[in-house]
């Protein structure tokens, strides 16, 4: 990846403006980060290369992120890192440590950085409230313009803060029966007033509980990275 080696740090004013956030969340799972010794207000930010060629769009950490501090390396994160190994290797993901040296060469991102309660999404109003910052962060950190989103949520992310005819295409392609099989090219508005053009690549939520798409993501993941390709 050349200069822009992994790990990119979190920027020292963006990480305290979402410590700041932090701290006013009603459905922060405080007692998850308690039980693992966690501070409740730090972010869990994957980042990665600034030069890497793929970035990796979540909605928000679970226990296992929580508990390790790493990002997407729950069964659902695993499920992405698995297919990451296989493409690269053409052999089963062998173990953790495999899956986090994998994943150092993409770009990692959530919609909101912190585990709500119940591990269930976060309100449109906190949504809206993490986006400046996040898409800062997208912006400030990453110089790629190819993204696989995890779930709805992750895909409409886009859409938050957006022009109505942005918005009305995210979810005009959402409804369509390829949307996992095609990209979609969006005009993200970004905080400094600039836009920046990204290619998304949705795929369904790998989360165990997905019962309609969790045996396929896999195949679908595949598919994806050929589409991309992703070396």
């Amino acid at each position: 990846m050349g200069e822009n080696a992994w790990p990119v740090s979190l920027p020292a004013t963006i990480e305290a403006a979402l410590r700041r956030e932090a701290a006013e969340l009603e459905r922060l799972d405080r007692d998850t980060y308690a039980r693992f010794g966690r501070d409740p207000c730090e972010p869990i930010v994957g980042l990665g290369p600034c030069d890497a060629s793929l970035a990796i769009f979540g909605r928000d950490p679970g226990t296992r992120e929580v508990e390790t501090g790493e990002p997407f390396v729950g069964a659902g994160g695993q499920k992405v890192r698995g297919e990451l190994y296989r493409h690269r290797y053409h052999e089963p993901l062998p173990d953790l440590e495999a899956s986090l040296a994998i994943g150092r060469e993409l770009f990692w991102i959530n919609t909101v950085p912190y585990k709500p309660q119940g591990n269930k999404a976060w309100s449109m109003a906190v949504k809206r409230r993490f986006q400046p910052l996040m898409a800062q962060l997208l912006d400030t950190c990453w110089q790629g313009e190819r993204i696989i989103t995890l779930g709805r949520e992750a895909f409409l992310w886009f859409g938050i803060g957006q022009p109505r005819e942005v918005r009305a295409a995210l979810d005009a392609f959402w409804a369509r029966e390829d949307r996992f099989a095609t990209l979609h090219q969006v005009e993200l508005r970004l905080p400094g007033g600039h836009e920046r053009a990204f290619t998304l690549a949705p795929l369904p939520h790998p989360s165990p509980l997905n019962q309609r798409w969790f045996k396929r993501f896999p195949e679908l993941m595949a598919q994806r990275l050929v589409q991309l390709d992703w070396a």
